[in-house]
């Protein structure tokens, strides 16, 4: 009989089954109250050290829809300036230190939810996660990352939750991460998410394509099949997700913008008919065409609006989660 055990939520190495927690995601779909009084008289806090609509909205509905009651900080905004680094001499900026700040947090709520996001200037420091893993260490309560300096992963459930309910085939769907241009330099994590998510899932033939000098951190992408050639990896392919990111190699850089590589209706044609798939929000007409996002293949939506039911299953995994 399946157990819970989740203690945090940061990647996917805090799930014991991922089809039994995508099958819990999609019962709270058919039926989102069926579990409303598991969190009564328990509070979640949303801890926002960054902008967010989607994360923001849909975890808030999940903690309701089990009775809980989410509290959101927009700490960035609304706090004082948090200091991280163990030892500082805080005569600057910084006018509060994590270690004050985080148990506090665990003294006011059941589940402490965090969104950060990477420097993109300190390798180091974003792919150690000092920020996530300072709340972890001192806030003495379950973490939940609503995005990480490496990771994103309420994303990368509802990302197999999309495609564990659009796939009716019996065999494995073809899926296809591509790289995409982008204005300006993004983080890794929601590449870095779904690949290390598709790969413990390991129920995709999977294919990360990108320009050369975009590699990912090998630690997510050990198991895919990683080719510089776009058309080559959309050929059969049954989802395409798409998403920018920048140079992990040579840190947070930008090293290409070129068009070629978004994601138009003549690459789709080379494809199994596939669904394509974004995190949101998109930079039309430069990470995705019009043609794609509002044609019959588009995803965009559904996957977002399964943000509600990843975070609904996490939330309920961790309340039924035996307290030693």
């Amino acid at each position: 009989m399946y157990q819970t055990t989740m203690k945090n939520f940061i990647s996917v190495h805090d799930v014991s089954d991922v089809n039994a927690l995508v099958g819990k995601a999609l019962a709270y779909k058919a039926d989102p109250f069926r579990d409303k009084t598991l969190g009564a008289n328990k509070r979640a806090g949303l801890l926002f050290l960054n902008p967010s609509m989607r994360t923001r909205l849909s975890t808030r509905i999940a903690a309701n829809n089990l009775g809980m009651d989410a509290i959101v900080f927009n700490i960035d905004k609304e706090g004082w300036a948090l200091e991280l680094e163990e030892g500082a001499v805080m005569n600057g900026t910084t006018v509060e230190h994590v270690k004050d700040a985080a148990p506090v947090l665990g003294q006011y709520f059941d589940i402490l939810c965090v969104r950060t996001f990477p420097s993109l200037t300190n390798k180091a420091d974003d792919y150690g996660e000092a920020v996530i893993n300072q709340f972890i260490r001192y806030a003495g309560i379950p973490v939940v990352s609503l995005e990480s300096a490496t990771l994103h992963p309420l994303q990368s459930l509802a990302d197999i939750i999309t495609i564990k309910e659009t796939f009716a085939e019996k065999r494995k769907p073809r899926v296809v991460l591509t790289w995409a241009p982008h204005v300006k330099a993004l983080p890794q994590c929601v590449a870095n998410s779904f690949a290390q998510w598709v790969n413990a899932w390991g129920e995709a033939d999977f294919v990360i394509t990108h320009p050369e000098g975009y590699a990912l951190d090998e630690k997510f992408t050990n198991g895919a099949v990683i080719t510089h050639n776009q058309d080559e990896a959309l050929q059969g392919a049954d989802y395409i997700y798409v998403k920018n990111w920048s140079s992990y190699q040579d840190y947070g850089k930008i090293l290409s913008t070129d068009p070629s590589w978004m994601l138009t209706n003549a690459k789709r044609a080379l494809t199994n008919n596939a669904k394509v798939m974004h995190c949101l929000p998109v930079r039309r007409n430069v990470e995705l065409s019009d043609e794609i996002l509002d044609g019959p293949g588009s995803l965009v939506t559904q996957e977002a609006g399964n943000r509600v039911w990843s975070a609904q299953a996490v939330f309920g995994e961790i309340l039924t989660t035996p307290i030693p």
